[in-house]
């Protein structure tokens, strides 16, 4: 693929931090995040009704605009708990893709798709003193256009990425259009929500250690996707009496859970599954689902059994989804510092278990999410994906654009994956790397 980056600038926020939020103090959750960057990748079709240089004006200052507002977003990290709003800005690159955008969506191979990301940081490890948000504009010779992000997770989960993505493209949409010789104000439909240190406070808590996203170079990633056909005949499968109705997530993870078990040679006793579970609606009472910044549990489990048929295991991932709900709100949400204790263990036992099993299986659904919700004024995107992360046995799961399929992007060790990518009983129900034409 030939692209020619075309410029390369810091979009700064419209309105400087007030002093009284210079600092921004990170819970206690986002304190033991790694610090890599979440990436996302927007495609659009081409759209004839507007120039592409009229578009990138318009998202430098319907950017700016939102870091006015996101303002944690522009600045840096102070130190391992705080950020610092200095109003740096973020990195904001343009670049000119000389093929057309249907040989991406045809062919959507990592050699494709990651030069769409800026400066290569897609789930890279950020330096301390880095930017925390970095953007990339890439626009088509059919008029196509391409718009990827990456965020540090130190600073916001899936959710916050999605809902900074949202409000960017809210801004944009309504960005009035300027006269000659005057600027356009723009009232925002929406306004910076609690986050931080002010959902979960670090108060007297020790400061543990980060967890480490493990990237290794023998591991590779694929594309997996699961038509709602074949999500419904998983479901049949998993129906029990335990489980009248499985969701879609509950039987494509623990599909994908017990062939990852089944190809790789492990069992259900010895491998540590996790899932990652938003607790926007589930705290009480319930937070907005704009709240900025890591809000989210694992759910982990061992299963008590060598071997387990897929019934069995959505049995046993609702019920860890259960009980991660009604313990962890309760913990986290107290104000009291007789919570202190229990939260400390908390952070103490999953910093230890991540870094000490070898054997993890880890899942984060970003499905239900409004993933398809970015309308900058063009449309809403035709296909919306991350990349891969390279660390062996972590699955990200994404509604597919009609929000009743699933995609999965799977990363395991290279020989796990090519007997991963022949299983015959996975590929009855997935697709391996269909098109997205």
């Amino acid at each position: 693929m030939e692209i020619e980056l075309i410029s390369r600038e810091t979009i700064k926020p419209s309105s400087p931090t007030p002093s009284h939020l210079k600092i921004y103090p990170l819970s206690f959750i986002d304190n033991i995040l790694m610090r890599n960057y979440v990436p996302l990748l927007y495609f659009y079709k081409p759209n004839k009704d507007s120039d592409q240089n009229v578009k990138i004006s318009q998202l430098r200052k319907s950017l700016s605009q939102l870091l006015s507002k996101y303002y944690p977003f522009a600045g840096r990290l102070k130190d391992k708990i705080t950020v610092e709003c200095n109003d740096q800005g973020v990195p904001f690159l343009v670049t000119n893709v000389k093929n057309k955008l249907s040989e991406v969506l045809q062919n959507p191979i990592e050699k494709l798709l990651n030069p769409l990301f800026p400066d290569e940081l897609q789930w890279k490890e950020m330096d301390w003193s880095e930017t925390l948000i970095a953007i990339q504009i890439n626009c088509f010779a059919c008029g196509g256009m391409a718009i990827s992000v990456c965020m540090s997770h130190k600073i916001g989960d899936g959710s916050t990425l999605f809902n900074f993505m949202n409000d960017w493209s809210i801004i944009n949409e309504n960005l009035p259009k300027e006269k000659e010789g005057e600027k356009g104000l723009l009232e925002l439909p929406f306004h910076f929500l609690d986050g931080g240190a002010s959902m979960f406070p670090q108060r007297d808590l020790p400061i543990f250690q980060e967890l480490v996203l493990k990237r290794e170079n023998n591991v590779v990633c694929k594309r997996f996707v699961f038509q709602p056909s074949m999500i419904k005949s998983l479901k049949k499968m998993a129906t029990s009496s335990s489980v009248h109705s499985p969701t879609r997530v509950q039987v494509v993870t623990a599909w994908i859970y017990k062939c990852t078990v089944s190809i790789t040679g492990l069992n259900f006793k010895t491998s540590l599954f996790s899932m990652a579970v938003d607790f926007r609606k589930r705290m009480v009472p319930p937070l907005s689902e704009k709240c900025v910044g890591n809000i989210f549990w694992f759910s982990s489990m061992f299963a008590d059994k060598k071997e387990m048929e897929l019934k069995d295991l959505v049995c046993k991932i609702k019920e860890g989804l259960s009980e991660c709900c009604d313990v962890y709100p309760k913990i986290f949400g107290g104000k009291k510092n007789d919570n202190l204790l229990k939260i400390s263990e908390c952070l103490k036992q999953v910093t230890e278990s991540y870094s000490e099993n070898g054997n993890l299986i880890s899942f984060s659904s970003w499905c239900r999410f409004p993933m398809y919700e970015a309308d900058f004024g063009w449309g809403k995107p035709i296909w919306v994906t991350t990349s891969a992360c390279y660390v062996r046995n972590g699955i990200i799961l994404m509604d597919t654009r009609d929000g009743d399929g699933i995609e999965a992007v799977v990363n395991m060790e290279e020989n796990d994956m090519t007997k991963f990518e022949h299983e015959v009983k996975l590929l009855q129900y997935a697709s391996l790397n269909p098109t997205n034409v």
